[in-house]
């Protein structure tokens, strides 16, 4: 949800300008501050700011989204084994036309990696389905030291010069292999039969592979053993990534029919599936990805409708539902890192985040926005501290 100011409204930010009342009052009933969600020299990557707003040191567990993506689809990795994610995007001409084949359905994203893996797959290499059009590769004594470019941060730039290269020399023979693998994946999915028919539709091709973020297993002590307040947690998301982050913080997986990840993820099944979870589960992890998808598309309209949608659909059912139980609720609202539409990819920024319960008492700020919690009562935190504020509420 966060993001710069625009100039089309008046200076303000998408949350100052959003109708966000439930945000509002839980702001204006709670506490609140800013969060420094991504570490000095890590990527603005969702695994790295999700997992810290879950407390995990990012010098001890980052190890990419590959990993990650593989622990929630069921992948077991052994020593050894690299796992990197592995989109499937369009290109045009020599340009990179977007991450995400223009909403690539699940079922046909499988077919084309199914196909892969007949054709490029050995016992060292193996693609795996995953969502959408984020998939997986895993090469059997791969070297993660290698620079790849996330396709988001680069729509419209020519893809050549944005290879795989290796950051040391003992990972040269990897980024040939993934390089290789790139290229043969154009030939094999041009004329594939169902891109034919998607352009026939005018929709995009998935016509490339695009690997990147690889790493190995991390080691992540599950949420329960880390903090007492949690004997049973879960987890609710449309995202490969945070099922995997999820995962291995030891929280169980909801999956809800209908959670696309999109702007037209059923918001009310997730909502309802959190109040389920909280009558049985210590601590609820709900992640909507519509915004971001919004951002990354630089649509100002649409991020603004996905902001009120979480607002109106998921926050305040959710509130309504739970405010009144005899065990209270403890509330926590934030983003996991700015996506500004203006940048149409992650930034470092600090990201605004309320915290209510009943019975707390509220500091000044009185709406939910990435300049007024900049005044509430915990300032800037770091690293694990949100975690455990939370934790002590």
């Amino acid at each position: 949800m966060a993001d710069w100011p625009v100039e089309s409204l008046g200076g303000k930010t998408l949350l100052q300008y959003a109708e966000t009342p439930y945000m509002d009052m839980l702001a204006r009933m709670g506490q609140t501050g800013m969060l420094k969600t991504v570490p000095d020299g890590f990527h603005p990557g969702s695994e790295v700011a999700n997992s810290s707003i879950l407390g995990y040191d990012q010098h001890e567990v980052y190890e990419g989204r590959g990993p990650l993506e593989a622990a929630s689809i069921g992948v077991e990795l052994e020593p050894g084994d690299m796992a990197i994610r592995c989109n499937l995007i369009c290109i045009e001409g020599d340009k990179i036309k977007n991450h995400s084949c223009g909403r690539l359905e699940t079922e046909e994203g499988d077919v084309l990696i199914r196909y892969l893996q007949e054709h490029l797959g050995n016992e060292r290499i193996h693609f795996y389905t995953g969502v959408q059009y984020r998939h997986l590769l895993v090469i059997k004594g791969g070297n993660k030291d290698l620079i790849c470019t996330p396709p988001h941060d680069v729509p419209g730039q020519p893809w050549r010069p944005l290879m795989v290269k290796a950051a040391t020399p003992d990972a040269q023979p990897t980024a040939d292999l993934i390089n290789d693998l790139i290229l043969r994946s154009q030939q094999l999915l041009a004329n594939h039969p169902l891109n034919i028919q998607r352009m026939a539709e005018g929709k995009d091709p998935a016509n490339s592979i695009w690997p990147w973020a690889g790493g190995y297993r991390p080691h992540m002590i599950p949420l329960t053993e880390r903090f007492p307040q949690i004997k049973r947690g879960s987890v609710i998301t449309a995202v490969d990534l945070i099922r995997g982050i999820g995962t291995l913080a030891g929280l169980r997986v909801i999956d809800v029919e209908g959670a696309t990840g999109l702007y037209d993820t059923n918001y009310e099944g997730k909502a309802q599936a959190a109040i389920d979870a909280l009558r049985t589960d210590d601590f609820v992890y709900l992640h909507i990805e519509a915004s971001d998808e919004a951002g990354h598309d630089g649509d100002l309209e649409l991020k603004l409708q996905t902001i009120e949608n979480l607002d109106r659909r998921v926050v305040g059912p959710i509130y309504e539902a739970v405010k009144d139980w005899d065990e209270p609720v403890c509330i926590a609202v934030l983003p996991d890192h700015p996506t500004p539409i203006a940048h149409r990819t992650h930034t470092n920024e600090p990201i605004p985040f309320l915290i209510y319960a009943p019975g707390i008492e509220p500091d000044c700020v009185q709406t939910f926005d990435e300049v007024a919690c900049k005044d509430g009562k915990y300032g800037l935190l770091h690293n694990d501290e949100f975690i455990k504020t939370l934790m002590n509420i």
